[in-house]
């Protein structure tokens, strides 16, 4: 999502969503350490709803990709609001309806943590994301500003954002398995 971002809309307006990966995911990381994540034994069906959730998003998110706009510009989409890249809310969101990133916080609590899950160091482990995602976001994201850059054509451009949506759409294929 963020190589489709910097490529689409370049680093500078994909920070917001940069942000919103890098305070999200370690404050999810953070709940999840602290105790949250006992909703799923406590209520069997939030693991469905969370499914349904996390489906009906990146179909949304998919759609986005599919139809963002030309590179520094903008125009209106089928909904009549600005094409434009997910803002710090919309990434926190995604944080949180996403099953993987349910499970990648879930396993890094269990791995690196000990059983009584004290809060330094669950806040140790979150604090570790929030530094792996300044990297990572920065990676995807400039490496989308580069393909954009080298991609001048509109053809290659919308293909290019027509395959990011496929592969995402693809990534729901082990949630809707499992």
């Amino acid at each position: 999502m963020l190589l489709a971002s910097g490529m689409n809309y370049g680093v500078w307006r994909t920070i917001p969503h940069m942000l919103g990966i890098g305070i999200g995911f370690p404050l999810m990381v953070f709940f999840v350490g602290i105790g949250v994540s006992k909703v799923f034994d406590v209520v069997p069906n939030s693991y469905l709803v969370l499914k349904i959730c996390c489906t009906a998003y990146f179909l949304y998110l998919a759609w986005r990709i599919a139809t963002a706009a030309k590179p520094n510009t903008e125009r209106l989409g089928a909904d009549n609001v600005k094409n434009k890249p997910l803002t710090f809310l919309e990434a926190v969101a995604f944080q949180w309806i996403n099953p993987k990133a349910w499970t990648m916080a879930l396993t890094a609590i269990s791995l690196y943590t000990p059983s009584d899950q004290q809060i330094g160091n669950v806040a140790i482990v979150s604090g570790a994301f929030v530094f792996a995602a300044i990297f990572s976001t920065n990676i995807w994201a400039t490496l989308g500003e580069t393909m954009r850059r080298i991609i001048h054509d509109d053809k290659r451009r919308k293909f290019f954002n027509y395959l990011c949506a496929f592969l995402l759409l693809a990534s729901l294929y082990p949630i809707l398995q499992g």
